[in-house]
């Protein structure tokens, strides 16, 4: 959830921050993801506009603005039916303006300007709550029964009773904006429609905006062809204007709101509302000890980065609209981003979640990472709430920190790392060794994927530029540290993240470089960091006794529910290294944990690995990725989608829905990687969407698909080339044979339970 300063974004925002550039040529995989959002019946077109206080950075209209009766081209000028967008644009805007000329006090109950609303145990209900959404009342009115209207609306408001007592629990609620839509015109005199227009909509030069438009054929119908009609049916049986929804308005004209709001209030020498309204607009303001935490009227989250749902919940605002429309604003970042849509067209039944998901990805990545701390220096107002949201776990680098690094003092250090090891608060360790009191850090070494883990290939050796010291890369000529590597070093220290599977290479890094310890005859230390995908569940075939590889460094599952500490406690013993090993625990942790509830940041540790969800799927799609199949790389979701050129994407996704995997479902898609496998070439298949991640067995979900394709694209699917991922020419032989994927992975059980008993005695929580 977020929050804007407008007042403080007026300052100069600290260097770091400053100098978060966006990397506008990212920008240009939006083509793709609209298209492939549009190809798959989710919306018939869009408008997307991407800009800042200086300007636009990107503008462009997608798809169809109509497509039946006629099908008409979507354009950048369309205006489009904002839906609920018009709480946060116009009638929050309306309330703090009046607000600010004393005519309202948002903590003074709605009675004492509409006396009647009082009845039915509402007399408590203040304007705060009505904002915030915590008043207690339900989401909508009656339509159960005819009525049209201002009095008959008055009256069914008059009779609302409150389901919960105000200030106890977030309800989003079309009532709230309904009912200060009538405070609104109440306190002003005006209808809702005509103060909106002469003191938001006009002073802004928001053309094309208000409520029930004039005819054009610029405006994007929405369900059963309605165009200039109000979607919304309880704002339709209000006349068209209601504080819950009835605006219109274009691409254009919302960027000019979000400049405004940026720029604390003002735009081209016009204010519309003060710097401390924007402010408390878009900071926190929902009752002590709730966690939803709202804004008024505004939504809040965290800003856009690399690794947003690791983020504090707070930092940047918005609003989403029913019929496809979505309002979101970046201070941290000085950005915003609009998304118009009608995806209510023609029958009712799109869904633009998909693409608000993935173009704020888009944009996180374009962007890069950002921490707590940056929040809390970008908005100070924030502090405590950054600090409320601090990580719940304390990782190894984190407690050897917190202990001063006292093991490592007189030591010349070689530190194995990329750039997921940083602290809770989202510092490297790179800088925190090289600052450490008595420490020397000496070397770093990277794994697959470099130093600051952008690349999908080999890796040479070099400097750090920041610091200047060597790196070491163990993806490239050599995948060991080599004595040459070790020279003159007293310790080694490991500190990579990792994602939880057999075949990530990361674990055989940390392998490696524990026989080069012990050869040397110097201490390694293993920071241990969460296991992002759970370190409960075991799955999955084991490997092959003759199959390790640098893929597989030992015989495992292939979801092995071990941290790397665990891990390195392990391959110690069972594969005999003998090194001096040291692993620092974490603190706080609990083996139940997926990484969204460590509170510790997510940062992606492999290019294609961007989001704890992909993370969750990757198990079990990276199964069948050494065959002739793409699983996304080169699109914005890697392992969330399975295709080739040869593939029947209705015929594959029914096949893998009837089989009614916990956890999970299919659908159809087309989309054409711009990198990796099937580069440039359309491909045909299933997006899967995890829907209980508890319930998920990951390896027996890639077993599935193997089974899939292997009946039905036989003469085209390359069984034989998922062996190095399945690692069990026993299971490759079930799917050839056309055993059900149920029986092969109830045979692995026997397997597991042999594991887990080897397992039990290397857990540290």
């Amino acid at each position: 959830m977020k929050s804007l300063v407008a007042l403080l974004l007026l300052f100069v925002a600290p260097a770091a921050l400053a100098a978060r550039g966006l990397d506008t040529a990212a920008l240009e995989r939006i083509e793709g993801i609209v298209g492939e959002e549009i190809a798959a019946s989710r919306l018939p077109g869009a408008v997307v506009l991407i800009g800042g206080e200086d300007g636009v950075h990107y503008r462009r209209a997608f798809g169809a603005r109509e497509v039946t009766p006629e099908r008409r081209p979507m354009t950048e000028d369309a205006i489009f039916d904002l839906a609920s967008l018009t709480k946060t644009v116009a009638t929050t805007t309306a309330i703090l303006q009046l607000a600010e000329q004393d005519r309202l006090d948002l903590d003074a109950p709605v009675a004492r300007y509409w006396p009647a609303f009082a009845a039915n145990d509402k007399a408590s209900i203040t304007l705060r709550q009505l904002l915030t959404h915590y008043s207690g009342l339900r989401a909508d009115l009656d339509m159960n029964e005819p009525w049209s209207g201002p009095d008959a609306t008055r009256r069914l408001l008059i009779a609302e009773r409150p389901t919960h007592s105000p200030g106890s629990r977030y309800r989003y609620s079309d009532i709230n904006f309904e009912v200060l839509g009538e405070l609104v015109e109440r306190m002003s005199g005006q209808p809702l429609d005509v103060y909106c227009r002469e003191h938001i909509f006009a002073p802004l030069g928001m053309a094309d905006t208000g409520f029930r438009p004039p005819s054009s054929m610029r405006i994007a119908p929405t369900e059963w062809g309605r165009q200039g009609v109000v979607h919304d049916p309880t704002a339709w049986r209000m006349g068209g204007v209601s504080g819950h929804a009835g605006l219109f308005s274009t691409a254009d004209a919302l960027a000019r709101f979000a400049r405004m709001l940026l720029a604390g209030g003002e735009l081209d020498g016009v204010r519309v509302l003060r710097p401390a309204s924007v402010e408390a607009m878009t900071v926190p303001q929902s009752p002590e000890g709730q966690e939803r935490l709202r804004g008024l009227g505004w939504d809040i989250a965290a800003p856009f980065a690399a690794h947003r749902d690791g983020l504090p919940p707070v930092g940047a605002y918005g609003h989403t609209g029913f019929t496809g429309t979505s309002l979101w604003i970046d201070p941290v970042s000085r950005l915003y981003v609009i998304l118009l849509s009608n995806r209510v067209h023609p029958d009712g039944r799109g869904d633009v979640k998909p693409l608000r998901e993935r173009l704020a990805a888009l944009l996180g990545e374009a962007l890069g990472p950002l921490s707590g701390a940056d929040i809390a220096a970008a908005r100070p107002i924030l502090a405590d709430h950054v600090a409320k949201a601090a990580p719940r776990v304390r990782t190894g680098l984190d407690v050897l920190a917190g202990e001063g690094f006292a093991p490592l003092r007189g030591l010349r250090v070689g530190l194995i790392t990329n750039h997921t090891g940083l602290d809770g608060r989202g510092r490297r360790s790179v800088e925190l060794l090289r600052n450490a009191p008595g420490v020397r850090l000496a070397a770093l070494f990277s794994p697959e994927h470099g130093l600051h883990g952008r690349l999908d290939e080999k890796v040479e050796s070099g400097a750090d530029p920041e610091t200047g010291l060597p790196v070491h890369s163990l993806y490239g000529t050599t995948r060991r540290p080599t004595d040459a590597m070790l020279d003159g070093l007293d310790a080694l220290v490991f500190d990579i993240q990792d994602a939880g599977a057999r075949f990530y290479t990361y674990t055989t890094t940390l392998a490696y470089s524990m026989e080069a310890a012990a050869r040397h005859h110097i201490p390694i230390y293993v920071l241990d960091r969460p296991n992002p995908i759970t370190a409960d569940a075991v799955q999955g075939p084991m490997l092959d006794p003759d199959r390790t590889a640098f893929t597989a460094y030992w015989p495992m599952p292939v979801r092995h529910g071990m941290t790397m500490g665990e891990l390195a406690r392990l391959f110690n013993a069972e594969a005999g290294i003998g090194a001096e090993l040291r692993v620092i625990a974490m603190r706080g942790y609990s083996r139940r944990d997926w990484y969204d509830d460590t509170g510790l940041a997510w940062v992606a540790p492999s290019p294609n690995l961007r989001t704890l969800p992909e993370a969750v799927l990757y198990p079990g799609v990276a199964l069948v990725e050494g065959a002739n199949v793409s699983v996304g790389r080169g699109t914005d979701t890697p392992f969330e989608r399975v295709g080739a050129p040869w593939i029947n994407a209705r015929i594959l996704a029914e096949y893998l829905q009837a089989r009614t995997l916990p956890g999970i479902r299919f659908s159809p898609t087309e989309f054409t990687p711009d990198a990796s496998r099937y580069q440039g070439q359309a491909c045909h298949g299933v997006r899967i969407t995890v829907t209980d991640r508890d319930a998920l067995d990951s390896p027996a979900l890639g077993v599935e698909i193997a089974a899939a394709l292997h009946r039905l694209h036989p003469g085209a699917f390359r069984l034989g080339d998922t062996l190095g991922s399945i690692g069990s020419t026993g299971v490759l032989e079930a799917i050839r044979a056309g055993e059900d994927p149920r029986t092969i992975a109830a045979a692995w059980r026997t397997d597991l339970d042999a594991f887990r008993a080897i397992r039990s005695r290397y857990l540290l929580y």
